[in-house]
């Protein structure tokens, strides 16, 4: 695997991006997201006091983070995998993980948008305001890196699934297939055997004949037990 080229791939591009785009979703609400309230020592979400807001938008961008990494993990193992069926489940995993996510993204960042909106100006919120916003914005982002990690994956599955349709045609059609012979006269040797043509055995260099006084017909065995009879003429 030529690291140069695997970095240059849309697809590794994109799953940095999308890594990139998690942290900057996370990062900020974790570090910034809670703030003190205004009537006490307590702290509160951002996001109009909202924990579940903060706690889904966490657990969102760390899940994503998770998830890109080990994707990058099992891209670079990809080409090693020599089992048709496990590539075809790598895929099937990407493509499946890749659409949730595209839909939990579009569902987080209008339930952050719509909370940011709902929150109360105050000295809290002017001091996390660009933290909120910041989580915001990448949560749009990472919407469009995830739907084209989709895209991605769903060509991935039907490229595979078109060559091993054409792999098993190409097999199927070598299975059957006959190849002609050698053409007469080419100078090849087939592999077919040959018999001698009959009556073609060395004759024995001595054969016994049983001459008949009484017969006008003399005979001699050979070796390999054929008779040949020869008439006799007369004296």
């Amino acid at each position: 695997l030529d690291p140069v080229s695997f970095a240059r791939r849309p697809q590794t591009l994109l799953r940095v991006a999308s890594w990139v785009f998690s942290i900057a979703v996370f990062g900020p609400i974790v570090n910034e997201g809670y703030v003190n309230a205004d009537s006490g020592p307590e702290l509160r979400c951002v996001f109009n006091g909202n924990a579940g807001a903060c706690r889904f938008g966490v657990a969102l961008g760390l899940g994503a983070f998770l998830a890109c990494a080990g994707f990058l993990l099992l891209d670079v193992r990809f080409q090693q995998i020599s089992s048709v069926r496990d590539r075809r489940r790598a895929v099937l995993l990407d493509l499946g993980f890749s659409g949730l996510w595209s839909f939990l993204w579009f569902v987080g960042f209008c339930f952050l948008t719509n909370q940011w909106q709902r929150t109360a100006p105050g000295p809290g919120t002017a001091q996390a305001g660009d933290a909120a916003r910041a989580a915001i914005t990448f949560s749009f982002f990472s919407i469009l890196s995830w739907v084209a990690l989709t895209v991605k994956a769903l060509q991935r599955f039907r490229l595979g699934t078109d060559m091993s349709l054409f792999a098993t045609e190409q097999l199927g059609a070598g299975a059957g297939q006959t190849y002609p012979g050698y053409p007469v006269g080419s100078g090849v040797e087939g592999t077919e055997t040959y018999q001698s043509p009959p009556f073609t055995e060395t004759l024995d260099t001595s054969p016994k004949g049983v001459p008949c006084s009484s017969c006008n017909f003399f005979t001699i065995k050979t070796v390999n037990e054929f008779t040949v009879t020869f008439p006799l003429l007369p004296l």
